[in-house]
């Protein structure tokens, strides 16, 4: 079990990072159409522009959480991006089968949960391909996005990250959910967070995520009858 200590870096930081080491927050999502909205002997009014974010999910998966989480994503029509470890895709290799076949992106974040900062080539190297070996053997595919854990990164882990094919990916929007804060105060903080283009950092494995599935289908109500559109990373 992964326990959280204080978020290593916060929003606002890892926002400061990603301009610095030139980090992946958030992808261009497909160019979407608009439409002009007329109406008789009105002049036509300008298209509305669209909006989107990203949520993701860090640290499955679980064979209870996950599995909740996935049943309301698919209910909201939504898709979304989980950051497994490598270590819970061996033990729960259906779940990661599944969270590919209903269409969210399955990407990389580590094997055991490091620090990255504090680890040597030999040991960096391990825990991204052999989360990258078990993910692979379940989804077809070489995941192209690293999410540190903890947030911990430093230009010794971008170099490393890009030499291995993969860009850092952190996150935009962070309510803590990791720490039980509450239902009602994981709401408020994803919407209060939430831009266009945000990065949504949840959690669907790691300790009781139990507020985070409670707190889910208010967030997505709220966002969807907001006019965002939900996009999963791919870092491609």
């Amino acid at each position: 079990m992964v326990r959280h200590p204080r978020s290593t870096i916060s929003a606002v930081l890892a926002v400061g990072l990603t301009a610095m080491l030139g980090l992946t927050v958030s992808t261009e999502p497909p160019p979407a159409p608009t439409a002009h909205i007329t109406a008789t002997r009105q002049p036509a009014r300008q298209a509305v522009k669209p909006k989107w974010v990203y949520l993701t999910f860090d640290d499955g998966p679980s064979a209870r959480y996950t599995a909740q989480i996935l049943k309301i994503l698919q209910a909201y029509h939504v898709r979304a991006t989980f950051f497994e470890v490598g270590q819970n895709v061996k033990r729960y290799p259906a779940v990661t089968r599944r969270v590919d076949q209903l269409g969210h992106s399955v990407q990389n974040h580590s094997w055991s949960h490091p620090n990255l900062t504090k680890v040597n080539w030999a040991t960096f190297k391990y825990q991204v391909r052999t989360t990258d070996r078990y993910l692979r053997a379940q989804t077809g595919y070489t995941p192209r996005c690293l999410r540190p854990p903890y947030g911990a990164t430093n230009r010794v882990v971008a170099k490393r990250a890009a030499m291995l094919g993969k860009k850092l990916t952190l996150w935009t929007a962070d309510p803590a959910d990791w720490s039980r804060p509450g239902t009602s105060v994981i709401v408020r903080r994803v919407l209060a967070k939430v831009r266009s283009g945000s990065v949504v950092l949840m959690h669907d494995g790691g300790g009781n995520r139990s507020q985070t599935v409670a707190a889910l289908p208010k967030i997505l109500k709220v966002l969807k009858a907001r006019g965002y559109l939900f996009y999963p990373l791919w870092c491609h």
